[in-house]
């Protein structure tokens, strides 16, 4: 099989690439993802017209790309460049709306594509352990429209975000896999608060509380109570794009640190020529190969069949916690004490790795995931 990317991807990457390199260095994106707003509008907007956006979409929703490899491309520049901006909620919300969206709500998209819509996700709650249906936030009908009523928790770029999708329960036991549904539910509406808040790897967060929020019928996507299925579809793509954005991190970590052992010297000679440090960079560049194995593997299987597609995110999650945890421990160790401070980019790449592992699911959920789902028929 050969896994080499297109040229047209190739062409991407590298126009992300120079572009994040050029409008978003260290100290930028540092002031950007530390700032008060947590991400750049003018930047989001500049990712909008380079087309960054629409490539996570297929052509049937406005985009020009949507596949597997077409994401796992974006978001590995997006990790190398450490980028805030909110290419995920614009991801998970724009595919839940293309799987199951009305014509009416399917229009969202293009307003997500071009960067004038910021979209989030809210689906954790306080308590939940990453299990998708587990849901306590309670959604009841009100005349042809709902009311909506709960409490959700670090919803990524969620001060920010206009557009909300939001799991509410409409029938069942909190924990049960049917009575969930999905709703769009604008940021502004009555009865919705948000306390925002930084993440330590940079990037903003808020915890929302909905407090008999009335939707109308048209804020329902897709079947009443059955939205499980779009959910977990939706988080799938964006475990693939963590995933990704993860090995752009690690090749960053893994190249800095290569690069200090070859010019950092001690008893006159470079570190890198002492063979216990030798021994380690090695196993290092076998981990980093490795987790880029299971990214491909994922990229792969998103246009497959349910059972393949969920093992192989699970598997490709659980290597990428295990592994993202690693570099960074081993980058920060081989650097010496230089490498816990603030100056140095690798103390953000470090953050940025171990947070990723705790994004849709840890390390431990995802191999109790991997080993629940049995073996594909």
């Amino acid at each position: 099989m050969n896994f080499e990317h297109t040229e047209d991807r190739r062409m991407l990457a590298d126009t992300l690439d120079r572009f994040v390199a050029g409008q978003c260095p260290m100290e930028t994106r540092n002031a950007i993802a530390y700032g008060s707003a947590g991400m750049s509008g003018a930047l989001w907007g500049q990712f909008a017209e380079l087309g960054a956006i629409g490539a996570l979409f297929p052509e049937a929703d406005g985009g020009f790309g949507g596949a597997g490899f077409d994401i796992a491309v974006v978001f590995e520049a997006l990790g190398r460049g450490l980028v805030v901006e909110p290419f995920l909620g614009a991801l998970l919300v724009g595919r839940a709306l293309g799987a199951v969206g009305t014509p009416a709500q399917k229009e969202r998209i293009a307003s997500l594509i071009d960067g004038s819509t910021v979209a989030a996700l809210a689906h954790d709650e306080p308590g939940s352990h990453y299990e998708l249906a587990r849901v306590a936030t309670q959604a009841v009908r009100k005349g042809q429209g709902w009311v909506l009523s709960g409490a959700k928790a670090v919803v990524v770029q969620g001060g920010a975000a206009q557009l909300l999708l939001v799991s509410a329960r409409t029938a069942g036991a909190v924990d049960s896999e049917d009575g969930m549904s999905l709703f769009l539910v604008p940021a502004d509406a009555p009865g919705v608060e948000r306390r925002g808040y930084a993440r330590i790897d940079g990037g903003g967060a808020a915890d929302i509380t909905f407090t008999n929020v009335e939707l109308g019928p048209d804020a329902l996507l897709g079947t009443e109570s059955q939205g499980l299925a779009t959910l977990e579809l939706a988080v799938g793509w964006g475990v693939l794009a963590l995933c990704a954005e993860a090995l752009g991190a690690m090749e960053v970590a893994k190249k800095d640190t290569l690069e200090y052992l070859q010019t950092r010297k001690q008893f006159g000679v470079p570190i890198g020529s002492f063979q216990a440090l030798q021994h380690r960079m090695a196993d290092l560049l076998l981990e980093v190969e490795q987790a880029r194995s299971a990214v491909i593997n994922a990229a792969a299987a998103m246009d497959g069949e349910r059972l393949a597609r969920e093992r192989a995110l699970s598997a490709a999650k659980f290597t990428i916690g295990r592994i993202g945890a690693l570099v960074s421990e081993e980058s920060i160790q081989m650097h010496g004490g230089i490498g816990m401070t603030w100056e140095l980019p690798l103390s953000h790449y470090a953050k940025r790795l171990v947070m990723i592992d705790h994004q849709l699911g840890d390390e431990d959920h995802h191999l109790a995931r991997y080993m629940a789902l049995g073996q594909p028929g």
